[in-house]
C-alpha cells in the first residue's frame, strides 16, 4: 500500500526527510507528510494508478451539542 523506507530511498536517492520531500516535489508525485514529518507515498502513485477515486470519502457526522445522546 505504501512505499517502505528502503523504497523511498531508492526512488528519491535521498536519506533525509527534507531532501526526500524536495525530490518528490520535483518528480510531481503525490505524497503526504505524516505526524513525524516523513513523506508517505502510495504504491499506486508510483505506478501511476488513481486509487483515490475507488475509496469512499469519509465525512464526520455532525453532532448536536447539548442533546442527551452525547452524555
Amino acid at each position: 500500500m505504501f512505499l517502505t523506507n528502503e523504497n523511498l530511498f531508492e526512488l528519491t536517492g535521498r536519506k533525509t526527510k527534507s531532501k526526500q520531500i524536495e525530490a518528490l516535489l520535483q518528480m510531481r508525485l503525490p505524497f503526504w507528510i505524516n505526524a513525524i514529518g516523513k513523506p508517505v507515498v502510495t504504491v499506486a502513485a508510483v505506478e501511476g494508478r488513481n486509487e483515490a477515486s475507488k475509496e469512499k470519502t469519509w465525512i464526520m457526522p455532525r453532532v448536536k451539542y447539548g442533546s442527551k445522546t452525547n452524555r
